[in-house]
């Protein structure tokens, strides 16, 4: 009976996957992120959209995600972004997912679920070039690269970095980033090994650092159409794929002065007609956002007054 609702439009999604297709070529591979959800737009409806508008590989960030792609019939490659515990290793074999490896406790465990398999496993080095959140530092990746490659049922398909301010086009931090990785696929050729699929850019970087696209992005929320950062705005047309909808629930008369809503956070400059909409923060709408957003009705802006309750707002 409650009007609330999300509403999600994979045509949006298709046509914002496939600004990126032609963006960055036919020598480039589109990984769709659908982590979390599909970013809470539904991870299965959006995966099958990316692909169907030219993504060919998926990212994820947990094995229960990949778990839940393939269940629902996806056979192309699922990137597996974190590691988790090496226990899941058995797991992420079993799935045929891609792991990520920056660690060499992860990557023995894995090699042994690949043996008892009789499995051969790609797998992508993570590579910490300054985001410092999870990695192999720059120092140690090629080591680990090579000790990887030599592991029993591993083989090293991928090598990549993420960057921490690539939503500021022009950061001189992501340009320093981008040289530290490219030092690091030096010393992994100098060392013999060839890596078939390098890959830095998510969907910042892949428009405003287009050398480090290389031969795979990782597009996330620009797919879903928010741009990377408001430097951005103006360079591709995307087309926000969600909606928040709902139904004015009750209309009443407030009279100049008079507080609304918990701890009378607004107050009213004249007397006004004030909408109660049935949609609050146990809904997900941060009470974070009282007093600071707008909505359409019948296609006139109104601003968001007072405390966002936990089923209604105002």
């Amino acid at each position: 009976w409650r009007p609330t609702r999300a509403e999600v439009d994979l045509e949006c999604i298709r046509h914002n996957v496939g600004l990126f297709v032609e963006l960055v070529g036919a020598t480039c591979r589109v990984m769709a992120v659908v982590k979390a959800d599909g970013y809470g737009h539904g991870a299965v409806e959006s995966a099958r959209a990316a692909l169907q508008a030219g993504a060919s590989r998926l990212g994820v960030a947990l094995v229960e995600e990949g778990e839940e792609l393939r269940a629902a019939g996806l056979r192309e490659p699922i990137h597996l972004l974190f590691e988790p515990p090496p226990e899941a290793a058995a797991r992420v074999v079993e799935l045929s997912l891609v792991p990520t490896v920056y660690t060499r406790p992860y990557a023995h465990a894995l090699s042994r679920a690949a043996a008892a398999k009789g499995a051969k496993v790609d797998v992508h080095i993570k590579v910490d070039t300054g985001m410092h959140r999870v990695g192999a530092s720059p120092r140690e990746a090629a080591a680990l690269a090579g000790e990887v490659a030599s592991l029993r049922g591993l083989e090293v398909e991928g090598i990549y970095t993420h960057l921490a301010n690539a939503s500021l086009p022009g950061d001189t931090f992501t340009l320093r980033q981008w040289e530290t990785f490219r030092q690091v696929l030096q010393e992994v050729e100098e060392a013999g090994l060839r890596i078939p699929l390098r890959h830095a850019a998510a969907s910042g970087a892949a428009i405003s650092v287009p050398e480090s696209r290389l031969e795979m992005i990782r597009l996330g929320i620009a797919m879903y159409g928010l741009l990377p950062g408001a430097g951005f705005r103006g360079s591709l047309d995307l087309r926000p794929a969600l909606s928040l909808k709902t139904e004015v629930g009750h209309v009443f008369r407030a009279c100049e002065a008079e507080g609304v809503s918990y701890g009378l956070t607004y107050k009213c400059e004249r007397d006004a007609w004030i909408a109660v909409l049935p949609i609050g923060y146990a809904d997900g709408l941060s009470r974070d956002l009282s007093n600071r957003w707008e909505v359409f009705i019948a296609g006139r802006r109104y601003p968001q007054v007072g405390t966002v309750c936990m089923d209604l707002c105002m």
